[in-house]
């Protein structure tokens, strides 16, 4: 039997087990996905002990992604690229690392909306925290025209410009009706509106009324940010596709069967997240 772990510190709120769980019934493999806490001081010691505890894969979250890259010596280009890892699996003997949550992303985008198109497209993305940078990265290298980075701090804006390119930009954190908003897809990064988290106070005043907007945060299913799009005509996209989507590749890694994600998948999941915002 193979063994698949989900890392954090804490690790009690991921879903990925659901997930990956119902996939392994699915395609009748012979494994099983568990939750396992690391504390951040033991990161090092997970990883060097990884293959002769007897994991075969494993997915990391918070806040774990930066510190594993430190650890593996064989990461593959996204995740070299992003200084992040989301997804471990053994190949050729050695345990190797990648990040999937920017491919996660537009899997997610292009389920909801097949015909978007990124040529020329003008993005705006709220936040330069590490999904920011994941899903910047990923849209960058499908031609986008513009992608405005509304951050606070200037300094990761500026790295990220220096990192992808000149269609990145700065624009003003706090929102407004100027051109900053004139786009085709807005995207909220951060956790702002998350369950728990502080809310995400942002003026969509400008914002033309064609152009997607898109919240990373699946819990609640629809954030504030989405109920505001939705009651001013904008089409909308929750963070969930994002989460499912971000397992394919690692599942597919470990395994060698490439899952679907099905409406069937998507209101299990979902199902789990209203029960526990009840």
């Amino acid at each position: 039997m193979k063994k698949i772990c989900i890392i954090g510190w804490p690790v009690s709120h991921s879903r990925s087990p659901l997930i990956h769980n119902y996939w392994i019934r699915k395609y009748a493999i012979d494994a099983v996905y568990e939750k396992t806490e690391v504390r951040p001081e033991d990161i090092i010691s997970f990883i060097s002990g990884f293959q002769a505890a007897g994991w075969t894969g494993c997915n990391v979250t918070v806040p774990h992604k930066e510190t594993v890259c430190a650890a593996l010596s064989n990461m593959d280009p996204s995740a070299r690229r992003l200084g992040a890892v989301n997804t471990l699996y053994i190949s050729d003997g050695k345990l190797r690392g990648t990040n999937t949550d920017g491919e996660g992303y537009l899997a997610s985008l292009l389920q909801a909306y097949p015909n978007f198109d990124f040529r020329g497209a003008r993005i705006v993305v709220l936040g330069a925290g590490g999904a920011a940078k994941a899903i910047i990265g990923a849209l960058s290298d499908r031609g986008v025209q513009t992608i405005t980075v509304l951050n606070r701090s200037k300094d990761r804006v500026a790295g990220l410009q220096k990192q992808f390119g000149p269609q990145i930009r700065p624009g003003n954190p706090q929102g407004n009706a100027n051109s900053d908003l004139q786009c085709d897809l807005f995207i909220n990064a951060t956790s702002l509106g998350m369950s728990g988290q502080p809310p995400l106070e942002f003026d969509l005043g400008g914002l033309p009324q064609a152009a997607i907007v898109s919240d990373i945060v699946y819990s609640p299913l629809e954030t504030p940010l989405l109920k505001l799009a939705r009651a001013r005509g904008n089409p909308t996209l929750g963070g969930l596709g994002m989460l499912l989507h971000q397992a394919v590749r690692g599942f597919e890694l470990w395994f060698g069967v490439r899952p679907e994600v099905t409406s069937e998948l998507y209101e299990l999941v979902a199902a789990d997240v209203s029960k526990a915002q009840a």
